[in-house]
């Protein structure tokens, strides 16, 4: 166990060529796929939170259960959809990174909308009385409310580039696992696992958990500055 240990340092520390293509790929993936659900689910969060309509119970409940998706059946759904004998099989997307990047954001709008719109709620019936007496318009209101739940937004950003990285289920499947191509982090994981490489999986995984362990920290902070300027409000 020392010499696998010992072995994934000197490939970190070598700055391994496979090693830094996996993890280009893994970012690029985890970069677009996480800012194009937060801002999909930041719109659809904050629009809930600011507006009362028939329905928004129904809503809210749908919208939880979608947080819950399983990765291995947006995968699925996806593969069957742009393989072979899918209806978007002329896009030839299968096993390619865009692809992977269509089942992170699947995946992660939910997360993001329901994260967003839990956060920012109390914000918005807290500024709502401000917002009225100052009769701005709609487009000024959405961008007074989006300073003022600036560090909600972060934190759910930061929450979903984390889920991005650390994704494999979906993006197994629809990626292939395709070496300098499709192959990111948590695939290179599990593969090197399986074929019984401990020493590129452990390599990879300190990597993966020092990016987690990154994320997470800026995240906590952000939150932790937000209770205070709530406090102090």
């Amino acid at each position: 166990m020392h010499s696998v240990f010992e072995k994934a340092g000197q490939l970190l520390l070598g700055k391994d060529e496979l090693i830094g293509g996996i993890l280009k790929t893994t970012m690029h993936m985890a970069f677009i796929s996480s800012a194009v659900a937060f801002l999909l689910g930041a719109v659809i969060g904050l629009l809930i939170a600011n507006n009362r309509f028939p329905g928004k119970t129904p809503v809210k409940i749908v919208l939880r259960t979608l947080m819950g998706l399983p990765p291995v059946v947006v995968g699925i759904v996806l593969y069957v959809l742009f393989s072979g004998t899918g209806p978007f099989r002329s896009l030839h997307l299968i096993y390619s990174v865009p692809l992977m990047i269509l089942a992170q954001i699947v995946l992660i709008t939910p997360i993001a909308a329901g994260m967003t719109e839990s956060s920012v709620c109390s914000v918005v019936e807290r500024c709502k009385p401000t917002l009225r007496g100052l009769r701005l318009s709609p487009a000024k209101r959405f961008s007074l409310l989006l300073y003022e739940c600036k560090y909600q937004l972060l934190s759910a950003y930061l929450f979903s580039f984390a889920r991005a990285i650390s994704e494999v289920g979906a993006v197994q499947i629809v990626g292939g696992n395709i070496l300098y191509k499709t192959r990111v982090m948590t695939t290179a994981i599990a593969l090197n696992y399986n074929t019984g490489d401990f020493s590129y999986a452990v390599a990879l995984g300190i990597i993966l958990l020092a990016v987690a362990l990154a994320v997470n920290l800026v995240a906590g902070i952000l939150q932790f500055v937000a209770r205070r300027g709530h406090d102090r409000v």
